[in-house]
């Protein structure tokens, strides 16, 4: 087994009781979500923190000029504003105890799927006034869709810095010896689809002794991330308002019968065990963000595509994540005059280089490959700027922690060759009902 899969269920329980009482905490706590204000003069100037789950010393760097200018242009507010990162993993269970532990840092950064649970906890507070009432902020710049998962009523509890597609990464050196098509050629004439992306992994798989299409950031684990492949069924695990399991549709139950046997029928993806990284030259593709490319070494030539079309078409994913000032944090009123400060228009330009921007006068492709040399106008255009369009996001609810380790537990049964895929399904559902009813 893979030690670094086996330690997962446990950091997913973790995760799964901190955000539970982080809930119970807030709602113990009366007022619910709080509305940021303009930042009176301290008595001194404060130190404010901000945890994120990056270590890319690259992005840290830029984070910290851009705070570095904003401690140098408001030294009367702040003397420091530092960065605290967080392991991918642990990140959740990490920030909620040092929220029920009376520890909240004063900006955080906060996966989409955990949106809903923090936005209806009371957790954050309302930066709207703040953003819209900063001169040059220009908050009718952002794009209303990305601003949906993280608003309530006229509120927005926080800032969808990160609104990054999911595509297609592809080895091209490893095609090409096993003389595969490049999928380039078939985005170009209309027949780039889960099942020609599935022919190739299987068939390159098989003659470099690597792995075919990987999942990045699966791993049997975190179920969520196949969202990026059962969108081309139109296939869901709940409905859109939260209340009623979809995992029995029989558009999820063909997308989980096509993952399941590409897995262990024509071994085109890698099964339970088995890691494989595609930055590391371990697979002929994967699906990720594309601001993973920054993790590209050169070592092999590759290309990014959009995600293939499924049964039902081709459907953009996104995975979104925002910035967030807490209520708990000793400085919310500076956090989020920070916060505007830190996404700014000249300063969202910058971060764009890693964090496609909720923009729109930032989502084009001249302004993109400014930011991203590593990729190609006509890659930005197809990917980035087309990728975001009519997109979804990874699924989110409101009891979504309760609900990823439920989930999860009940969908062990179908890693195995000759699991009941149907059946499995319907117990997920029986499982999770309870939890969509809550």
């Amino acid at each position: 087994m893979n030690p670094r899969t086996a330690r997962r269920p446990r950091a997913a329980l973790a995760a799964t009781a901190a955000v539970t009482a982080l809930l119970a905490l807030t709602a113990c706590g009366g007022d619910g979500q709080g509305v940021a204000g303009d930042p009176e003069t301290p008595d001194e100037p404060v130190d404010l923190r901000m945890t994120v789950w990056t270590a890319d010393e690259k992005q840290l760097a830029m984070f910290q000029e851009i705070a570095d200018a904003y401690v140098a242009e408001n030294p009367d507010l702040v003397s420091s504003v530092s960065f605290e990162t967080i392991p991918f993993e642990d990140y959740t269970t990490a920030l909620t105890t040092q929220l029920a532990g009376g520890n909240a840092p004063d900006l955080a950064w906060i996966f989409e799927s955990n949106a809903p649970e923090f936005v209806s906890s009371g957790a954050l507070v309302d930066v709207a006034p703040v953003l819209q009432g900063t001169e040059g902020y220009e908050y009718d710049d952002l794009t209303p869709s990305a601003l949906e998962l993280w608003s309530e009523g006229d509120g927005l509890f926080a800032y969808p810095f990160s609104n990054s597609p999911f595509a297609m990464f592809v080895n091209t050196d490893q095609l090409e010896a096993a003389g595969q098509p490049n999928p380039a050629d078939l985005v170009a004439d209309g027949t780039w689809t889960f099942d020609e992306a599935r022919d190739i992994a299987a068939k390159t798989a098989a003659d470099s002794g690597r792995q075919g299409l990987v999942v990045r950031d699966f791993d049997f684990q975190f179920w969520e991330n196949l969202a990026t492949v059962w969108s081309g069924w139109s296939a869901a695990p709940w409905s859109a308002d939260g209340t009623q399991c979809t995992f029995t549709d029989p558009e999820m139950v063909d997308a989980m019968t096509w993952i399941h046997d590409a897995i262990f029928d024509d071994e085109a993806m890698p099964g339970p065990g088995t890691t494989a990284d595609f930055f590391a030259g371990d697979a002929a593709m994967t699906i990720t963000q594309i601001s993973r490319a920054s993790s590209l070494d050169g070592s092999f030539d590759w290309d990014v595509v959009p995600l293939p079309a499924g049964p039902s078409g081709k459907q953009n994913v996104i995975g979104q994540a925002g910035i967030g000032v807490f209520a708990a944090g000793a400085h919310p009123d500076v956090a989020a005059d920070f916060l505007a400060y830190f996404t700014n228009p000249d300063n969202a330009k910058e971060l764009a280089a890693y964090f496609p921007p909720p923009r729109e006068s930032l989502l084009s492709s001249e302004t993109l490959a400014a930011a991203n040399p590593q990729l190609s106008e006509d890659q930005l255009q197809a990917v980035v700027v087309e990728g975001i369009q009519d997109a979804v996001t990874k699924p989110a609810h409101q009891n979504f922690a309760k609900l990823q380790e439920t989930v999860r537990s009940e969908l062990d049964a179908m890693w195995t060759a000759d699991a009941d895929v149907a059946g499995v399904l319907g117990d997920t559902c029986d499982a999770i009902a309870p939890l969509l009813e809550d």
